[in-house]
This record gives C-alpha cells, sequence and structure tokens, in this order.
C-alpha cells in the first residue's frame, strides 16, 4: 500500500522503520516544524524528520496540516492509507477522508481508557497496573474513532515513563504491521468506542510537577515514576527547586509535619507524607546534576532530618 506518515517526536520513530522494512511504500512523510532546542537556541528537526532524511524520503513540515497548500501535496503523494502516529495536530475531515483506506492512527493506551495527550505519564500516574496499545480509525474527535487491534502490556512496580514509552513504540510498530496486513485483506474490524468507559490524560500543566506530600507514599512514588523522564517531579529546599529522579516507599502512619525529613540513611532520604514514608533515592538540586540523595546530603547542610521540604 502506498502510505503517507504523519508523525513527530521519538515514539514515532519505531512505526515508521517498521514500514520502511515492510513490504508497504511510505510515499511521504508530514512532520512538525523545527523547533528551537538547549541553549544555543539553534533549530532542531523533529526525530521523525532526521529518520525521513536518512531515508530519503519526501518531508512535508507545516504548523497547520489542514490548509489547501498542505492538503494539495497530500493529495499528490496518491495515498491508500494515512498512518498517524504522535503528530501533534487533529485532522480535519477533508484529510480523513482522502485516502481510500481511512486514517489510522496508534495510541498508547487501552482506549476508551487515557484519550488525550499524555496517556502513559498519566496511566503510571494513577498507579495502574496495566496499560497497553490501541489501533484505530481517526475521525475528527479526540481519540475517540472506531478501535481496530489492541495489545496489553504490564506496568512493573520500577517502570516509570520512559521505560513505558520505549516498550508501546515497539509494540505499537508490530500492531500497526497487523493492522494494515488486516486492511488490506479487509478483515480488519471497526469497534465503535464506549464513551461512558471513557477516562482522559491531558496535556501536563506546571503545577502537575509538584509534589503534593499530604498523598500516600505509594501515591508520590507513582507521581514522581510518571514524571521521568520527562518534566521531573519536584519539590523545594529553601526555596530552590529540588527535582525526584527516583524512589521508592513503605506504608505506614500517617503524619502531622507533611513533607519532613524523618532520616537519612545510606540509599536515601526517608521524607513524612500524608500516610506512609517516602525514600527518596536520586534526586537533582536546582543548577546541579542528578545524583544520590545519600551523597547530597553528606555535603549539603541545608539537608538534614527535621527540615521540610515544600
Amino acid at each position: 500500500m502506498r502510505i503517507v506518515y504523519m508523525g513527530s517526536p521519538d515514539f514515532a520513530v519505531p512505526p515508521l522503520k517498521s514500514l520502511l522494512n515492510s513490504p508497504h511504500q511510505v510515499v511521504g512523510v508530514v512532520t512538525q516544524p523545527d523547533r528551537q532546542k538547549g541553549r544555543g537556541y539553534s533549530f532542531a528537526p523533529t526525530p521523525v524528520k532526521e529518520t525521513a532524511l536518512s531515508y530519503g524520503l519526501p518531508i512535508l513540515q507545516c504548523a497547520k496540516v489542514n490548509t489547501s497548500e498542505n492538503i494539495e501535496q497530500i493529495t499528490a503523494w496518491q495515498p491508500d492509507i494515512i498512518v498517524v502516529v504522535a503528530f501533534g495536530q487533529l485532522l480535519k475531515k477533508e484529510l480523513l477522508q482522502l485516502p481510500p483506506l481511512g486514517v489510522v492512527n496508534i495510541h498508547a493506551s487501552l482506549l476508551p481508557g487515557y484519550r488525550g495527550a499524555a496517556p502513559i505519564h498519566w496511566a503510571i500516574i494513577n498507579g495502574e497496573k496495566k496499560t497497553g496499545v490501541t489501533t484505530m480509525y481517526l475521525n475528527e474527535g479526540m481519540d475517540t474513532g472506531n478501535m481496530i487491534l489492541q495489545r496489553e502490556v504490564s506496568i512493573g512496580p520500577e517502570d516509570n515513563t520512559g521505560t513505558m514509552h520505549d516498550l508501546l513504540s515497539q509494540v505499537g510498530s508490530e500492531l500497526l504491521l497487523q493492522t494494515l496486513a488486516a486492511i488490506e485483506a479487509k478483515t480488519a474490524p471497526s469497534i465503535v468506542q464506549d464513551d461512558s468507559l471513557a477516562t482522559y490524560a491531558p496535556l501536563l500543566k506546571k503545577e502537575d510537577e509538584v509534589l503534593d506530600w499530604s498523598k500516600s507514599s505509594h501515591a508520590l512514588h507513582d507521581h514522581i515514576r510518571g514524571m521521568v523522564p520527562w518534566p521531573v517531579a519536584y519539590t523545594l529546599l529553601d526555596g530552590k527547586r529540588l527535582k525526584i529522579w527516583r524512589s521508592t516507599f513503605r506504608d505506614g502512619a500517617k503524619h502531622d509535619i507533611l513533607g519532613q525529613l524523618l532520616e537519612i540513611d545510606k540509599d536515601g532520604i526517608w521524607v513524612a507524607c500524608g500516610e506512609g514514608e517516602l525514600k527518596i533515592i536520586e534526586l537533582q538540586l536546582e543548577g546541579k546534576k542528578s545524583m544520590a540523595a545519600s551523597d547530597l546530603a553528606r555535603g549539603n547542610n541545608a539537608l538534614f532530618p527535621g527540615i521540610i521540604l515544600g
């Protein structure tokens, strides 16, 4: 089949490569514009653009894909099907109706759960034990189209957004090829989502990064895992951000003084939560590199039992 591929970030690279190693023909790639990146503010291409360039594929970069000029270019590629993976823009009806076999999307959740832009983050933050990948036909809604195939994946107790991102991208690549084979064979299901079961995973906001010490130690541990490797949850130490990269927890009594540093041991620092205690294992003081919490405690006079974080 002739495929136009739409995607932008790292998550969308393995599915593109799987298509390039398949019998299908990627006739064009649509991705977001280059963005300023790093301290030098130089412009960097999206990971999908970098991959497309390495394979010599035709590329269309656009901030607004639904313009008449962009639709004209995509039409000229004569796709049988359009595949969308983490593209970052909604497609309007004219594009959705352009390819004869429809527009297929990979979504990193078990729909109708966790519709939206950050399904991996929120599944882990909410303490889910499983997630997965869904392929579906796109419509004009936000992840509301008819489902094709799903594959469930377990979330381990120490998994974070980074580890699940990489796993789900690979699983999505495999599921995409199965989906395209079923579409080509005219055996692909088209399952209407039950909107009454829908949950949502909106874009993360700045306030989502802040740890709330009134929560249980288990919930805080999940919150930290859900924020690694980006944007990384934090608390405050003497008014400076203290990012938390790795933690563990123990259940226990409720505490009156929330965020109080209780003890320092060889592996980290224990902090009082609404219920139980959180052990911070790896952290990063504002303007510094990440390091073992116990090392920071030994070398920083501001970090001692009795102080209050937050």
